[in-house]
């Protein structure tokens, strides 16, 4: 089926939207790298094929709903306590859900022609907006966009995990990958 051009409601259901998170510092053995999915989240495309500069995006997150889904490196495998460890400091002291309930994205501008996009917009996260530029790469045949941008958490106002009095923390760089299907 290929992408067409129109209104389309997206979700999980049309595809997957992924934050890659890093480990750093001297004790960086230690720690682990993590792939967390957003579990919940809705938008819409509005798709204009002919013309790209047309079209338009939006994207909520359920902040909350970020869970582990890969975790590599360390040195011992992450634990059930260690999962829920991470996912309480993720919503209690980095993303502080309960008053930042929504991740947000709001396409300004679309640019390019396919396959290759380019999309800026302004992205919500932790109460404090940002432009992000996300580069898209559109599979007309197959009707998916997939891409990734990369943020600093601290141009965002948040302070990247860090313990052993710093001798392991995550790295202020994280990546945002999507892979969706454009009906």
């Amino acid at each position: 089926m290929t992408a067409s051009s129109g209104t389309h409601s997206l979700g999980p259901q049309t595809g997957k939207i992924t934050v890659n998170v890093y480990r750093d510092g001297v004790a960086a053995r230690m720690g682990h790298n993590l792939v967390l999915e957003a579990t919940k989240w809705s938008g819409k495309a509005e798709v204009d094929i002919d013309h790209p500069a047309a079209s338009r995006i939006e994207l909520t997150i359920d902040s909350r709903s970020l869970e582990i889904i890969a975790a590599t490196g360390g040195i011992k495998p992450l634990g059930d306590k260690d999962r829920a460890d991470i996912k309480k400091n993720i919503n209690d002291k980095i993303l502080v859900t309960s008053r930042n309930p929504e991740i947000t994205f709001r396409s300004t501008e679309v640019s390019g022609t396919g396959p290759d996009i380019k999309v800026k917009g302004d992205l919500t996260l932790a109460g404090k907006s940002q432009p992000v530029n996300l580069n898209v790469r559109i599979d007309e045949s197959s009707g998916r966009a997939s891409g990734k941008t990369t943020i600093q958490q601290s141009s965002f106002g948040i302070k990247p995990f860090s313990a052993l009095l710093g001798a392991l923390k995550i790295k202020d760089s994280v990546d945002i990958r999507f892979d969706i299907k454009i009906p």
